[in-house]
């Protein structure tokens, strides 16, 4: 479901699939822990609507999102692998990232912006630092050392520095000429650059220099085939963005109260638990990846999501935001900025050579770490 990698043919080769018979528990294969917290979706609703308690709420809400966020990765999978790369790429970087859309514009509706703003730096430096950084020590404790295409990392790479002058820029002019009646403009000049250059990168991934992207010997040797029909599947997506729409209201209508209640602050729960909840099923596919000794992919889902989330879903919440007046903005905090420039570094660092081991998987997680103990601080 990432725009450079996965959106075309590393997707046909995320799991092993049957032919399409069998009930729909058969074709949607997404693991028995996932199916066990669905559960929870029930259990969500009925604490906001008969018990009324804000922390149960909250919690069983985020839960809840777990499954529903696989099952949305699976399906959009499902209808990639039945259409032709460019609509696959396509298709994937639209849906990719949907989650974070639902939440972020839900958040905003309700004039929670900096909570936005904190789930999507959380999701750049999460999906850099601890996805990637999981997926690097997981292959490193079965293989002593694992090479990369670096060719490709570096595209990303490069992506991944003009993201953090997207972000930064407009926060340092802010922080420079604090009341300026630019800040707005600016932001939105910044956006509409990041949303033109993600385009570009789209084109480059899938048209232009394919070529960089296509996997390596190994891979081609095998693929997936469907496990259900295109239109079983484009229902399910349906249903689940229906289902995530109605658990994100719950979930952001109790952000306040179960925050104060649970003692953390709401930069917090936008920088650490969003962003992890929404990305659970990134994570788990790429690990699975990097233990089949394919971490090109790893890689590439980690660094390319966290493009998605700068170049794609910031522009559209500009626009949205622009539309109705939720005054969200490209100004984040300089704790915020910090943080995506030492994810963005660190990565650049460690993938220069090509090659790594599970140390620097664990240095990746080690650094998300001591962010996330930071922002727990962070009022």
């Amino acid at each position: 479901m990432i725009p450079f990698v996965v959106g075309r043919k590393e997707l046909k080769r995320t799991f092993y699939s049957s032919p399409l018979d069998g009930t729909i528990i058969q074709k949607l294969k997404i693991g028995k822990i996932f199916y066990w917290f669905l559960l929870f979706i029930p259990i969500s609703i009925f604490s906001a609507l008969v018990i009324h308690n804000d922390t149960l709420t909250f919690i069983t809400s985020i839960l809840a999102i777990v499954p529903l966020a696989r099952i949305l990765g699976y399906t959009t999978k499902e209808i990639s692998l039945q259409s032709n790369p460019t609509i696959s790429g396509l298709f994937s970087a639209t849906f990719g990232n949907a989650i974070e859309l639902i939440i972020a514009i839900i958040a905003l509706s309700t004039g929670l912006v900096e909570v936005v703003q904190a789930s999507l730096i959380g999701s750049i430096i999460g999906n850099i630092l601890l996805l990637v950084g999981v997926s690097i020590f997981a292959g490193g404790l079965r293989y002593k050392n694992q090479r990369f295409n670096n060719q490709s990392i570096a595209v990303s790479s490069t992506m991944l520095i003009i993201v953090v002058a997207g972000l930064a820029i407009p926060s340092i002019y802010a922080i420079l000429i604090p009341h300026s009646e630019h800040n707005q403009v600016l932001s939105s000049a910044v956006a509409v650059v990041m949303a033109i250059i993600y385009i570009a990168g789209l084109v480059f991934s899938l048209r232009t220099h394919k070529d960089l992207f296509d996997a390596s010997d190994e891979m081609k040797a095998s693929s997936e085939r469907p496990t259900m029909s295109r239109r079983l599947a484009a229902v399910i997506l349906l249903i689940v963005i229906g289902a995530v729409s109605v658990e994100s209201e719950l979930l952001v209508g109790t952000i306040e109260h179960a925050a104060l209640a649970i003692g953390i602050t709401q930069m917090f729960v936008g920088i650490v638990v969003i962003a992890i909840i929404t990305n659970i099923a990134e994570i788990s596919t790429a690990v699975h990846f990097s233990v089949e000794n394919k971490l090109d992919v790893s890689i590439e889902i980690g660094l390319s999501s966290a493009i998605q989330i700068a170049l794609f879903v910031v522009p559209v919440l500009m626009l949205i935001s622009q539309v109705f007046n939720f005054g969200f903005s490209l100004v984040f905090s300089p704790f915020e900025i910090l943080a995506v420039i030492l994810a963005v570094l660190i990565v650049n660092y460690l993938s220069a050579d090509g090659r790594c081991n599970w140390l620097e998987g664990a240095q990746l997680i080690s650094v998300y770490l001591i962010i996330g103990i930071a922002f727990f601080f962070v009022e």
